[in-house]
């Protein structure tokens, strides 16, 4: 499996392109600015993005899934806990003058347990709600695709509108029951681990999770 990382936009985001070394097809995770530079990437690489998934769909992770779809006709994958957050997304990005079309409606809104195949590859959802309501993670062959749940060293905000910091406490308290060797792919900055994490993230403490301001 290749994942490739493309730091888009002004905050940052981490989008990813993961597929299988030689394979035609991939998923685009959470492309969130910068279609051109996600486009090169995919179209050097001679691979087409099947999917289009969302961990979130707060403005910073989804505002290149138009173009994206629009070139490749890709699914776009959005948990269905999330629609009133990427409805509230829309809304805000057309008064900064975007269109309609940059925000196609999902084409397929998964749920807890859901597993999607891809060129021998399953990416099973974990719904991970705090950051919003909606918030997923994708995880496969040890590989985890945090979003804004789970940061090296942080996790995610729940003081925007639909956050739940109880919520997020029970998600986390999940992902910290995978295997310690579990490699996480976060929404911003470096990669990690559920064991570093354990061990290292000042938010984690003991059997239970310690939040601060």
């Amino acid at each position: 499996m290749t994942i490739d990382k493309i730091v888009v936009g002004q905050l940052d985001v981490n989008c990813y392109v993961v597929h299988n070394r030689g394979a035609s097809e991939a998923a685009v995770i959470d492309p969130g600015d910068e279609f051109e530079r996600i486009a090169d990437l995919l179209d050097r690489q001679g691979i087409t993005p099947r999917y289009i998934f969302f961990t979130h769909a707060h403005y910073d992770h989804v505002c290149a899934a138009g173009e994206l779809k629009d070139k490749y006709g890709s699914v776009v994958v959005m948990h269905e806990d999330e629609k009133d957050t990427y409805r509230k997304t829309k809304a805000l990005c057309l008064s900064w003058g975007f269109t309609e079309e940059d925000f196609p409606d999902p084409d397929r809104l998964v749920t807890e347990g859901d597993k999607i195949v891809l060129g021998g590859n399953t990416f099973e959802v974990l719904h991970t709600p705090g950051h919003t309501p909606g918030s997923i993670c994708f995880y496969l062959k040890g590989t985890l695709f945090t979003g804004d749940t789970l940061f090296r060293r942080s996790v995610g905000r729940t003081d925007l509108p639909g956050g739940d910091t109880a919520k997020l406490e029970g998600s986390l308290k999940r992902l910290m029951s995978l295997p310690p060797d579990t490699r996480i792919y976060c929404g911003h900055g470096d990669e990690t681990t559920i064991g570093e994490e354990l061990i290292k993230n000042p938010f984690l403490s003991g059997s239970r999770l310690r939040f601060t301001k």
